[in-house]
């Protein structure tokens, strides 16, 4: 991959959408990403909705081959969505409001929930120990305080590489703030930070897309074969290999061969995602409501005992019904209502609680320039790509 000069100034910048639309939109969110992220927020839900089933290995298979990809392609696109982020005084206020915020309400109402209908009624809550969903938002507010560390390195993604595979081998990291998915998953942030738009430009091109149908297939019949014989929790990225009951030489190669894999299908999955805007590309800027939303109705489906109670979602039709149930549950979450209705934990405006900036704290930061197309012009410019920045 061609290395991005070290002032982070792509070669030949191009806006977001212009390649297909011939201009860029005017709010200055890209099309391409927020169709990707919606349509990666459904296969997230719909993935959860499919851990109660009884498993065959048709649905196994697919599991395993969801699993593979889907969070780190999310994770990919919001480290390519913090390359600009430098921790100015405003980016370091938007990173709480948009990140702190949240996951300190959702990690205690999630506990709560867990409380009254879960099957601990004791169950505590501790910041430190993300519950569910919520890890996501720790782990994100860890890589992006890293970020401008990681830009600045010149061999980035090998040294990724290297923290996620000694983490596997780790088993004394612990549960705390659920830092082996922090580690394990590092190098899929950092791999964002390091693209350029000439390589989410290249990876739609119609020889990629014609490429990725054979990768698509042979992932589909390995995820078959290694259904009955791979465990899951390799896929979760939660645990060393010791606590997995594996040699502890089998996690940097699991680690390593994951991560190749994960990239290989991310690419499959992005060649496919429209660039143009669609009925679904205003859903994108909602996936954190989606996200965060679509675990109190599996969990509680869960613990009310549909799945036990109920024969037909573990039907092959059932099944596929189910499916399309929660993509339409997950999708009705990211609707503008619902952004709008949730904005005060999910975008709080904490201008009061901060310090007013100083003229010279509110000036521009020198380092990477925002991409020409992709914002309003001057400081506005500046302010929405730091809004997309914190939203991931």
């Amino acid at each position: 991959m061609p290395q991005e000069p070290q002032t982070g100034v792509p070669h030949a910048p191009r806006p977001p959408a212009q390649t297909r639309e011939g201009r860029a939109p005017a709010d200055g969110r890209d099309a391409f990403l927020d169709n990707a992220k919606y349509l990666l927020i459904v296969l997230v839900a719909v993935g959860h909705a499919w851990e109660p089933l009884e498993e065959s290995q048709t649905l196994r298979a697919l599991y395993l081959f969801v699993y593979t990809f889907h969070m780190p392609a999310f994770i990919l696109i919001c480290g390519y969505l913090s390359r600009s982020f430098t921790g100015s005084p405003r980016q370091l206020r938007r990173l709480v409001s948009g990140v702190v915020v949240p996951y300190v309400v959702f990690e205690t109402a999630y506990s709560l929930f867990e409380r009254r209908f879960g099957e601990d009624p004791n169950h505590p809550i501790s910041l430190l120990d993300p519950w569910y969903l919520t890890w996501f938002l720790a782990a994100l507010f860890v890589w992006r305080l890293t970020a401008p560390l990681w830009r600045r390195l010149r061999h980035p993604l090998p040294l990724a590489l290297l923290v996620a595979a000694l983490a596997t081998t780790s088993p004394a990291i612990g549960q705390d703030l659920d830092l082996q998915r922090t580690l394990q998953f590092l190098p899929c942030f950092v791999l964002g930070l390091c693209l350029r738009r000439e390589h989410l430009e290249w990876v739609r091109r119609r020889e990629v897309r014609l490429l990725s149908v054979p990768v698509v297939a042979a992932a589909a019949l390995t995820a078959y074969w290694a259904a009955p014989r791979v465990e899951t929790d390799w896929f979760y990225r939660r645990a060393s290999a010791q606590e997995l009951g594996e040699p502890w030489w089998n996690g940097p190669v699991m680690s390593l061969a994951l991560f190749g894999c994960a990239m290989l299908l991310t690419a499959a999955f992005l060649a496919w995602v429209p660039a143009r805007r669609t009925w679904f590309t205003v859903l994108g800027a909602g996936t954190i409501c989606g996200y965060l939303l679509h675990g109190f109705l599996l969990t509680g489906a869960e613990y009310g005992g549909f799945f036990e109670t109920y024969a037909w979602p573990h039907d092959p039709a059932g099944t596929v019904l189910l499916s399309l149930v929660t993509a339409l549950a997950v999708t009705l979450m990211c609707s503008p209502p619902v952004r709008r209705l949730l904005r005060p934990v999910t975008e709080p405006d904490l201008r009061w609680a901060f310090r007013s900036e100083r003229p010279d704290e509110t000036a521009p930061a020198p380092g990477p320039r925002p991409e020409a197309g992709t914002e309003p012009a001057g400081r506005a410019r500046n302010a929405s790509r730091e809004r997309e920045t914190s939203r991931g």
